[in-house]
């Protein structure tokens, strides 16, 4: 079994640590980045093993590493992988799914097939329960001419049983009233809150500034797609940003628990397990995707790593025209 050994850096600075990055799994490492179909790969892991299993499958929309099925096939091929990711998720883990839609193209009028949706039975069908369906808001939608502009998409947290693991305070956002007071009850003249901050809902668009400063009603806090000016981005086409993992792994896992992906792409999610003192296994078919995230695990190892802090605020455009293109002026006088 091929390994690498890294030299993975302390978050909190402190000396670096041997990091061991397999290509099979290894319950000696400290990540396995593994080539290969994902229901092969998964069918020979050890049961119970993965605290957390939290991924993006393809959505069946024609990227370059799926083939587009009728939704029925498609569903059915996931349904068989399901089937072993409960057998794989410790007792006290949880599995989070993170959907978009599905867009059949076929049909003239392009109808939407909501991802989640369809998911939800075959997850319930294998006894998982619901914990939350998360919002995951983000500001760059995309391209429509005759329905709006899709600008979000779903995860859906479920776990194996009524004991699951779940830690609140580190994922933690500002309270809107800090030292607010209760006004009547049994508690009344005593601090009402968490003075670690508040819940952060199940609505995940996370701008600290905007929380601090709206009305509950339009308190976000951003969470950006990757996108082409994204710090983190590469070659995948779809890869979802490390500071979303990073809420699952910090609230449903400890150090040192295994966390599973088994569509991995470029290793987001074993980047934010290694990130927290975790360890992590990575599953792709494609070649060219380990290989990235071979190298994004060198750079988190030597703390040249670029991501996107959590809860760091958002760009806001204030939509003021600094300066009007000559083709608009042009259109406007024709």
């Amino acid at each position: 079994m091929v390994k690498e050994q890294l030299n993975l850096y302390s978050q909190n600075g402190g000396e670096p640590e041997p990091t061991e990055v397999s290509a099979g799994f290894d319950p000696d490492a400290t990540a396995c980045l593994i080539e290969g179909d994902t229901l092969e790969v998964c069918a020979q892991l050890p049961s119970e093993a993965f605290q957390l299993i939290v991924s993006s499958p393809p959505y069946n929309i024609g990227k370059d590493y799926e083939q587009v099925r009728d939704l029925d096939d498609y569903l059915n091929r996931q349904e068989d992988v399901i089937e072993h990711l409960v057998r794989l998720l410790a007792p006290t883990g949880s599995l989070c799914w993170q959907v978009g839609n599905f867009i059949d193209t076929s049909l003239p009028r392009n109808e939407v097939y909501p991802l989640d949706i369809y998911f939800h039975p075959l997850f319930k069908r294998h006894g998982l329960q619901l914990r939350n369906r998360v919002v995951w808001h983000f500001g760059h939608g995309l391209h429509a001419r005759r329905r709006f502009s899709g600008r979000y998409e779903t995860l859906l947290w479920f776990t194996k049983t009524d004991d699951y693991t779940f830690h609140l305070d580190p994922v933690r956002v500002p309270s809107k009233y800090p030292g607010k007071r209760a006004y009547k009850g049994k508690n009344a003249g005593k601090p009402s809150g968490n003075p670690l901050g508040k819940n952060p809902s199940d609505f995940w668009s996370f701008d600290v500034e905007t929380f601090l400063e709206a009305e509950w009603s339009e308190a976000v806090w951003d969470v950006p797609n990757v996108k082409s000016n994204h710090p983190e981005k590469t070659e995948h086409p779809c890869q979802f940003p490390v500071e979303l993992v990073e809420r699952c792994v910090l609230a449903m896992t400890d150090e040192d628990d295994w966390v599973l992906d088994p569509y991995g792409g470029v290793g987001t999610a074993a980047v934010a397990a290694l990130k927290h003192g975790r360890r992590a296994v990575s599953v792709d078919k494609e070649a060219d995707y380990l290989a990235e995230a071979r190298r994004r695990l060198a750079m988190l190892a030597h703390g040249t790593l670029p991501t996107r802090p959590m809860g760091k605020p958002v760009h806001k455009p204030s939509g003021k025209l600094t300066q009007i293109p000559l083709e608009w002026k042009e259109e406007a006088s024709e």
